[in-house]
Protein backbone atom coordinates (compact mmCIF):
# COMPACT_ATOMS: atom_id res chain seq x y z
CA UNK A 1 0.00 0.00 0.00
CA UNK A 2 1.40 3.33 -1.01
CA UNK A 3 1.84 6.15 1.45
CA UNK A 4 -0.73 8.18 -0.48
CA UNK A 5 -3.48 5.65 0.15
CA UNK A 6 -2.47 4.68 3.68
CA UNK A 7 -3.28 6.26 7.03
CA UNK A 8 -0.11 8.17 7.83
CA UNK A 9 -1.00 11.84 8.42
CA UNK A 10 -4.70 10.98 8.05
CA UNK A 11 -7.45 11.85 10.52
CA UNK A 12 -10.38 9.46 10.90
CA UNK A 13 -13.59 10.33 12.77
CA UNK A 14 -15.49 7.26 13.97
CA UNK A 15 -19.04 7.86 15.22
CA UNK A 16 -19.92 4.86 17.35
CA UNK A 17 -16.25 4.08 17.88
CA UNK A 18 -16.32 3.32 21.60
CA UNK A 19 -17.10 -0.40 21.29
CA UNK A 20 -17.61 -3.30 18.91
CA UNK A 21 -16.85 -2.82 15.24
CA UNK A 22 -16.25 0.93 15.61
CA UNK A 23 -13.60 0.38 18.26
CA UNK A 24 -11.95 -2.28 16.11
CA UNK A 25 -11.84 0.18 13.20
CA UNK A 26 -10.25 2.77 15.48
CA UNK A 27 -7.63 0.31 16.72
CA UNK A 28 -6.76 -0.92 13.22
CA UNK A 29 -6.57 2.57 11.69
CA UNK A 30 -4.45 3.87 14.58
CA UNK A 31 -2.08 0.92 14.24
CA UNK A 32 -1.47 2.06 10.65
CA UNK A 33 -0.68 5.62 11.66
CA UNK A 34 -4.05 7.37 11.66
CA UNK A 35 -5.10 10.01 14.13
CA UNK A 36 -8.50 8.75 15.26
CA UNK A 37 -11.33 10.68 16.89
CA UNK A 38 -13.77 8.39 18.71
CA UNK A 39 -17.30 9.76 19.06
CA UNK A 40 -20.01 8.12 21.14
CA UNK A 41 -22.84 9.01 23.51
CA UNK A 42 -21.34 7.22 26.51
CA UNK A 43 -18.53 9.31 28.06
CA UNK A 44 -17.11 6.45 30.13
CA UNK A 45 -16.91 4.15 27.13
CA UNK A 46 -15.28 6.91 25.08
CA UNK A 47 -12.56 7.28 27.72
CA UNK A 48 -12.02 3.52 27.81
CA UNK A 49 -11.81 3.35 24.02
CA UNK A 50 -9.25 6.17 23.83
CA UNK A 51 -7.12 4.33 26.39
CA UNK A 52 -7.47 1.08 24.47
CA UNK A 53 -6.45 2.66 21.16
CA UNK A 54 -3.65 4.78 22.62
CA UNK A 55 -1.31 6.82 20.43
CA UNK A 56 -2.93 9.92 18.94
CA UNK A 57 -6.48 8.82 19.74
CA UNK A 58 -8.93 11.45 20.90
CA UNK A 59 -12.45 11.04 22.21
CA UNK A 60 -15.59 13.14 22.30
CA UNK A 61 -18.82 12.32 24.14
CA UNK A 62 -21.64 13.42 21.83
CA UNK A 63 -25.31 12.49 21.97
CA UNK A 64 -25.51 11.01 18.49
CA UNK A 65 -29.32 11.02 18.61
CA UNK A 66 -29.29 14.83 18.94
CA UNK A 67 -28.92 16.68 15.63
CA UNK A 68 -27.76 19.90 17.30
CA UNK A 69 -25.10 18.04 19.28
CA UNK A 70 -23.82 16.43 16.08
CA UNK A 71 -23.75 19.79 14.31
CA UNK A 72 -21.89 21.38 17.21
CA UNK A 73 -19.28 18.62 17.25
CA UNK A 74 -18.47 18.98 13.57
CA UNK A 75 -18.11 22.76 13.79
CA UNK A 76 -15.29 22.16 16.28
CA UNK A 77 -13.51 19.03 15.06
CA UNK A 78 -11.76 20.70 12.11
CA UNK A 79 -10.77 19.14 8.80
CA UNK A 80 -10.34 15.38 8.57
CA UNK A 81 -9.97 12.65 5.95
CA UNK A 82 -12.42 9.84 6.62
CA UNK A 83 -15.79 9.59 8.38
CA UNK A 84 -17.03 6.23 9.68
CA UNK A 85 -20.49 5.64 11.16
CA UNK A 86 -20.96 2.44 13.17
CA UNK A 87 -23.39 3.58 15.88
CA UNK A 88 -26.22 1.15 16.48
CA UNK A 89 -28.19 -0.76 19.04
CA UNK A 90 -29.82 -4.17 19.24
CA UNK A 91 -32.63 -4.55 16.75
CA UNK A 92 -35.83 -6.22 17.95
CA UNK A 93 -36.36 -9.37 15.89
CA UNK A 94 -39.99 -10.50 16.02
CA UNK A 95 -43.00 -11.08 13.81
CA UNK A 96 -44.84 -8.17 12.25
CA UNK A 97 -47.98 -8.71 14.33
CA UNK A 98 -45.98 -8.27 17.54
CA UNK A 99 -43.81 -5.42 16.29
CA UNK A 100 -43.87 -2.32 18.49
CA UNK A 101 -43.91 0.49 15.95
CA UNK A 102 -42.61 3.00 18.48
CA UNK A 103 -39.55 0.81 19.01
CA UNK A 104 -39.27 0.38 15.26
CA UNK A 105 -39.14 4.14 14.78
CA UNK A 106 -36.39 4.30 17.40
CA UNK A 107 -34.30 1.88 15.33
CA UNK A 108 -34.49 4.31 12.43
CA UNK A 109 -33.67 7.27 14.69
CA UNK A 110 -30.21 5.93 15.50
CA UNK A 111 -29.28 3.83 12.51
CA UNK A 112 -30.69 6.11 9.79
CA UNK A 113 -31.44 9.63 11.03
CA UNK A 114 -28.29 9.88 13.15
CA UNK A 115 -26.23 8.58 10.24
CA UNK A 116 -27.82 11.14 7.93
CA UNK A 117 -27.16 13.98 10.39
CA UNK A 118 -23.57 12.82 10.80
CA UNK A 119 -23.00 12.94 7.06
CA UNK A 120 -24.89 16.23 6.65
CA UNK A 121 -22.72 18.08 9.13
CA UNK A 122 -19.50 16.10 8.75
CA UNK A 123 -19.11 15.93 4.98
CA UNK A 124 -18.14 19.58 4.61
CA UNK A 125 -15.08 18.97 6.80
CA UNK A 126 -13.71 16.09 4.72
CA UNK A 127 -10.49 16.85 2.85
CA UNK A 128 -9.93 16.14 -0.84
CA UNK A 129 -9.57 12.42 -1.47
CA UNK A 130 -11.53 11.55 1.66
CA UNK A 131 -14.40 9.17 2.20
CA UNK A 132 -17.43 8.14 4.24
CA UNK A 133 -18.19 4.57 5.31
CA UNK A 134 -21.62 3.71 6.71
CA UNK A 135 -22.86 0.50 8.32
CA UNK A 136 -25.73 -1.73 7.26
CA UNK A 137 -26.29 -5.50 7.64
CA UNK A 138 -27.18 -8.66 5.73
CA UNK A 139 -30.81 -8.54 6.94
CA UNK A 140 -31.52 -6.21 4.03
CA UNK A 141 -30.28 -8.73 1.47
CA UNK A 142 -31.48 -11.96 3.02
CA UNK A 143 -34.26 -11.31 5.50
CA UNK A 144 -35.72 -14.06 7.61
CA UNK A 145 -39.15 -14.28 9.21
CA UNK A 146 -39.34 -11.70 11.97
CA UNK A 147 -36.75 -9.42 10.40
CA UNK A 148 -39.10 -6.84 8.85
CA UNK A 149 -37.68 -3.85 10.74
CA UNK A 150 -34.06 -5.01 10.60
CA UNK A 151 -34.34 -5.59 6.85
CA UNK A 152 -36.02 -2.21 6.37
CA UNK A 153 -33.27 -0.34 8.20
CA UNK A 154 -30.48 -2.16 6.38
CA UNK A 155 -32.07 -1.69 2.98
CA UNK A 156 -32.53 2.01 3.69
CA UNK A 157 -28.83 2.45 4.50
CA UNK A 158 -27.80 0.73 1.27
CA UNK A 159 -30.04 3.11 -0.71
CA UNK A 160 -28.73 6.07 1.26
CA UNK A 161 -25.16 5.05 0.47
CA UNK A 162 -25.81 5.10 -3.26
CA UNK A 163 -27.65 8.42 -3.12
CA UNK A 164 -24.93 10.08 -1.05
CA UNK A 165 -22.22 8.84 -3.41
CA UNK A 166 -23.92 10.83 -6.18
CA UNK A 167 -24.84 13.83 -4.01
CA UNK A 168 -21.43 14.27 -2.35
CA UNK A 169 -19.09 13.37 -5.23
CA UNK A 170 -16.10 13.44 -5.38
CA UNK A 171 -16.23 12.31 -1.74
CA UNK A 172 -16.50 8.52 -1.88
CA UNK A 173 -19.40 7.02 0.09
CA UNK A 174 -19.59 3.28 0.78
CA UNK A 175 -21.03 0.90 3.36
CA UNK A 176 -20.07 -2.32 5.11
CA UNK A 177 -22.67 -5.05 5.61
CA UNK A 178 -21.67 -7.47 8.40
CA UNK A 179 -23.34 -10.74 9.26
CA UNK A 180 -23.58 -11.94 12.87
CA UNK A 181 -20.60 -10.53 14.78
CA UNK A 182 -19.54 -11.18 18.35
CA UNK A 183 -20.10 -7.67 19.78
CA UNK A 184 -22.08 -6.02 22.56
CA UNK A 185 -25.07 -5.50 20.23
CA UNK A 186 -26.22 -8.87 21.58
CA UNK A 187 -26.00 -7.81 25.22
CA UNK A 188 -29.79 -7.89 25.61
CA UNK A 189 -29.42 -11.71 25.67
CA UNK A 190 -27.97 -13.56 28.64
CA UNK A 191 -24.50 -15.07 28.19
CA UNK A 192 -25.67 -18.65 27.61
CA UNK A 193 -28.28 -17.60 25.02
CA UNK A 194 -25.70 -15.42 23.31
CA UNK A 195 -23.13 -18.22 23.13
CA UNK A 196 -25.76 -20.65 21.84
CA UNK A 197 -26.66 -18.16 19.12
CA UNK A 198 -23.04 -17.69 18.06
CA UNK A 199 -22.45 -21.44 17.96
CA UNK A 200 -25.62 -22.31 16.06
CA UNK A 201 -25.15 -19.53 13.51
CA UNK A 202 -21.44 -20.27 13.13
CA UNK A 203 -22.03 -23.95 12.38
CA UNK A 204 -24.28 -23.05 9.46
CA UNK A 205 -21.80 -20.70 7.83
CA UNK A 206 -19.22 -21.74 5.21
CA UNK A 207 -16.44 -20.24 7.36
CA UNK A 208 -17.60 -22.24 10.40
CA UNK A 209 -17.89 -19.35 12.87
CA UNK A 210 -19.50 -15.97 13.46
CA UNK A 211 -17.51 -12.82 12.82
CA UNK A 212 -15.24 -10.93 15.18
CA UNK A 213 -15.11 -7.14 15.24
CA UNK A 214 -11.58 -7.04 13.81
CA UNK A 215 -12.66 -9.23 10.87
CA UNK A 216 -15.21 -6.62 9.87
CA UNK A 217 -12.90 -3.67 10.56
CA UNK A 218 -10.69 -4.72 7.64
CA UNK A 219 -13.51 -3.89 5.22
CA UNK A 220 -13.79 -0.34 6.55
CA UNK A 221 -10.04 0.16 6.19
CA UNK A 222 -10.15 -1.16 2.64
CA UNK A 223 -12.95 1.22 1.65
CA UNK A 224 -11.14 4.19 3.15
CA UNK A 225 -7.85 3.37 1.45
CA UNK A 226 -8.69 1.98 -1.97
CA UNK A 227 -9.57 5.34 -3.55
CA UNK A 228 -11.80 4.32 -6.48
CA UNK A 229 -15.00 2.60 -5.34
CA UNK A 230 -18.07 4.62 -4.38
CA UNK A 231 -21.73 3.85 -3.81
CA UNK A 232 -20.86 0.26 -2.94
CA UNK A 233 -21.85 -2.05 -0.10
CA UNK A 234 -19.20 -4.59 0.88
CA UNK A 235 -20.73 -7.71 2.42
CA UNK A 236 -18.59 -9.40 5.10
CA UNK A 237 -20.89 -12.09 6.45
CA UNK A 238 -19.01 -15.40 6.57
CA UNK A 239 -21.22 -16.62 3.71
CA UNK A 240 -24.60 -15.86 5.32
CA UNK A 241 -26.16 -14.73 2.05
CA UNK A 242 -25.07 -18.01 0.41
CA UNK A 243 -26.74 -20.40 2.81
Amino acid sequence: MSRQNGFENKKVVIVGGSSGIGLAVAEEAASQGAEVVIVSSNAARVQGAVKSVGGKAQGRAVDVSDEKAIESFFTKVGAFDHLVFTAGDSLQLEGLAKTDLKQARHAFELRYWSALATVKYGSSQIRNGGSIVLTTGVAGRRPQSGWVIAASVCGTIEALTRALAVELAPIRVNAVSPGVVRTNLWQNMNSSERQQLFESVGKRLPVGRVGEAHDIAQAYLFLMKEGFGTGQTVVVDGGTTLV
